[in-house]
């Protein structure tokens, strides 16, 4: 049976739900994201990709969650609450939070005193038929949902420790200490069982209404986790810890042209000799309950899977580490044996070696070309295999990732070199450098083509959201619809129509 699930011709948006507009301080999964998906539909854009949907965690990324399988319960719409009978309108009543940048510092105890109030009143009010629903997920979520909320419940206790400094008894998990901290901290336990279910519910109804009109959801699962999180706490063994708790490697990548140190990213390196003997049982799990959730998914880093940079925990970069062998497809076959087909994005961006590229041809996966490495010199970065004429169908072209400039702000800063290499390929003189680039994305063989939604606005480098290698300042960018130009929608598409991304359509540019 081939591992990977055909992806059918397409393109669309990359936009995290916290960047939609949205009146309690960031966006999330209410009418900002329905109207979303109503424009999308409009525009003949059949994909919606979004950053990974966990917690946040340093720094407020995504990338960094407290828990493989939770959701980020700061995208719960308030306004759904609301009409439950668990707030009220005058509790809703927003602060002046900025419209285009989330400030967290604000939003997150604002928006999570809302949804402690919640809890309370479902707990004072609710129905039969709500407390039925609770139960039922409850039991649906049984493999993470009651290890996930008590340890959030004891972080909150033990004032954001890390789990290996709290009392020894509960670190290591003794049951009689667990059974005590579950009594003890019930309500808490409660809430956090509470705010997975709402997101759990909302993001259903926001998945099942994409599906009726044509968008298919793409999500983002991280390789790696926090150390700080459920999934280590409870499941020790299957990370590369030492004797306190702590890691005695962690993750990051090697020294290139783009930083001479490298990235020392700190997570947890995965003990995969433990994930074989098991059968890869928690990876599977955790594929099941993404592709839950989404209907293709993206996993970053793919290339630690045939390889990962392992970095002693007691150096300060990423300078002395060294390659160690990932777990290969072996990982993927069990999960496939398991869940059927699986619709895999692998991001192969980086440092891609021969046996990266032979993996992801085995399993069959989509890999990544973004436009914005296609140009410029090898040595400085240039990425000739990302040119258009170099593309297959069995990828996925960007413009840029989240990580990248916008298009206009990377022309901005572009040298003429790169310029001129541009302006003789795409025959453009730069004026509209964001279209020039969706266009040749549209147009590419690649099965799917995103792109940033600040490159479809045509914003500047101010807009990005991610720069990689910076510890704060990420993650916050936001719009609201003044800033979409009238012809948006009808301009993306006339581009999808063009080049066959409209549903239905044949791949030469009709519908069939």
């Amino acid at each position: 049976m081939p591992i990977a699930q055909p992806l059918s011709r397409g393109s669309g948006l990359v936009l995290h739900p916290t960047s939609l507009p949205g009146p309690h301080g960031s966006g999330d999964f209410g009418a900002g994201a329905y109207h979303l998906v109503d424009w999308l539909e409009a525009g003949g854009q059949t994909l919606w990709q979004m950053l990974p949907l966990g917690g946040i965690g340093l720094g407020h990324s995504p990338y960094m969650s407290s828990s493989a399988f939770a959701g980020n319960v700061l995208l719960v719409d308030l306004y759904e609450l609301e009409r439950r009978g668990w707030l009220t309108a005058e509790e809703l009543a927003p602060p002046d939070f900025p419209s285009r940048r989330v400030d967290y510092e604000r939003v997150i105890p604002w928006r999570m005193e809302r949804l402690a109030r919640a809890a309370q009143r479902f707990a004072q009010r609710a129905t039969a038929a709500e407390r039925e629903e609770l139960q039922a997920f409850r039991g649906a979520e049984a493999t993470w949902l009651p290890d996930y909320a008590l340890f959030m419940a004891l972080a909150e206790a033990h004032e954001g420790r890390a789990w290996m400094d709290w009392p020894a008894d509960l670190a290591w998990r003794e049951p009689a200490a667990l059974r005590a901290a579950r009594e003890a901290l019930r309500e808490r336990i409660a809430f956090w069982e509470f705010a997975q279910w709402c997101f759990r519910r909302q993001w259903e109804y926001l998945h099942r209404y994409a599906g009726e009109r044509g968008v298919r959801l793409v999500g983002d699962m991280p390789i790696f986790i926090a150390l700080q999180s459920a999934d280590v706490w409870a499941h020790p063994e299957l990370f590369e810890l030492g004797a306190d708790g702590r890691p005695t490697v962690v993750a990051g990548v090697p020294p290139d042209c783009f930083s001479a140190e490298g990235q020392r990213w700190g997570n947890p390196l995965y003990h995969w000799s433990a994930h074989a003997e098991e059968g890869y049982a928690w990876w599977t799990e955790r594929l099941r309950r993404t592709l839950a959730l989404v209907d293709i998914v993206r996993i970053d880093h793919f290339r630690g899977f045939a390889g990962y940079w392992e970095i002693p925990a007691t150096e300060p970069s990423a300078i002395h580490g060294r390659w160690r062998p990932g777990p290969g497809a072996a990982l993927f076959e069990a999960a496939a044996r398991a869940l059927g087909q699986l619709p895999v994005i692998a991001e192969d961006l980086g440092l891609i070696t021969p046996d990266v590229e032979a993996l992801r041809r085995r399993l069959g996966f989509a890999g990544m070309r973004v436009l914005q490495f296609a140009w410029g010199d090898p040595a400085a970065g240039g990425e000739p295999r990302f040119l258009p004429h170099q593309h297959a169908r069995d990828a996925v072209v960007y413009t840029g990732t989240h990580d990248n400039d916008t298009t206009v702000g990377w022309w901005a800063s572009a040298d003429e070199a790169l310029r001129h290499h541009l302006r003789e390929y795409l025959a453009t003189d730069g004026r509209t450098i964001h279209w020039d680039l969706i266009r040749a994305a549209c147009a590419s063989v690649a099965d799917l083509a995103l792109f940033p939604m600040q490159d479809a606005l045509g914003l500047d480098g101010t807009h990005r959201m991610n720069r990689p290698g910076t510890a704060t300042g990420n993650w916050a960018w936001r719009f609201d619809w003044t800033m979409v130009p009238g012809d948006t929608a009808a301009r993306l598409r006339r581009m999808a129509a063009l080049y066959g991304r409209l549903p239905g359509a044949d791949g030469l540019g009709a519908a069939t």
